[in-house]
């Protein structure tokens, strides 16, 4: 049966958690480098489909592509560390430590913004045939959208600071339930599907992704955009890490920890009948 349940699918959680955290410092950076580098790929992807194509809604119907190749290859966006990592902890694995927890968001912070930049870089070349010519098309809007996503929070100051910080937050609620999704199925099939959807949403609605950016944002800066290194870190990547986090790991990691893997004990369990009952969602 290729549907795994949500209480075999937390415990999954957690045992990526501790695999995550006891994992190799090679393998780390290797998975993240790699991580950052395909969803650059895919940010570029959508902003060429985008601007090709004047319609949004296509470009975000793709861009999940990026996402979905990642995952099936085993490599790790910091999203999807804030999330895992620290279920280990909560569980009380032996051997898994805060001191752990953040060595892993460390090295796949630093992984990922590697392949953001190295595919930034490539890509800039390429929108301005080795830094010969001015920005093609979408080498223009990606500068366009490095300003409107620094300056424009920087604008509205305390208000702009706040709005960033949802906007991540509620990027890795979806971006990490997707991550989430994926391990409800045994079929790769059954795995794509389920990773489209959420990743859809966040893309569509302009969420704020932390590598997503890391490819953005340097990329806006090489080809022209009007903001600086520090507007981009102060006014965009740090908070967006920062609400990254608290989406993953509060709205998505912990509420599953804390529902189908601690489960509470049942209300009347001495007349409850069949345990797996509650595994099964309410339609």
């Amino acid at each position: 049966m290729s549907y795994v349940t949500p209480k075999e699918f937390a415990a999954k959680m957690v045992d990526a958690g501790e695999s995550k955290v006891f994992m190799s410092t090679k393998d780390t950076l290797i998975r993240a480098y790699m991580a950052g580098a395909i969803l650059a790929l895919a940010a570029a992807f959508a902003v060429t489909i985008a601007v090709n194509t004047g319609n949004f809604l296509v470009a975000s119907l793709l861009f999940p592509v990026g996402f979905c190749t990642l995952y099936l290859l085993g490599f790790d966006l910091l999203t999807g560390v804030f999330t895992l990592a620290p279920l280990a902890l909560l569980a009380k694995r032996p051997g898994v430590t805060w001191g752990g927890v953040f060595r892993n968001w460390g090295l796949v912070f630093c992984g990922n913004f590697a392949g953001a930049m190295t595919v930034a870089v490539f890509m800039a070349i390429i929108f301005t045939m080795g830094f010969s010519q001015e920005p093609n098309a979408v080498g223009q809007k990606i500068g366009v959208i490095g300003e409107s996503r620094t300056l424009g929070y920087a604008a509205a100051g305390g208000a702009g600071l706040l709005t960033v910080f949802v906007r991540a937050v509620m990027c890795n609620w979806m971006v990490s339930t997707g991550v989430v999704a994926a391990m409800m199925s045994n079929s790769v099939s059954g795995k794509i599907m389920a990773m489209w959807m959420p990743i859809l949403v966040f893309f569509y609605l302009g969420f704020e992704h932390s590598i997503v950016n890391m490819f953005l944002f340097p990329s806006g800066i090489m080809l022209g955009g009007e903001f600086t290194w520090a507007d981009y870190f102060i006014y965009n990547e740090i908070p967006v890490v920062l609400g990254n986090l608290v989406g993953g790991l509060t709205f998505v990691g912990g509420m599953i920890y804390a529902t189908h893997f601690k489960e509470s004990p049942k209300r009347n369990a001495n007349v409850a009948r069949n345990d797996d009952v509650s595994g099964v969602p309410a339609e």
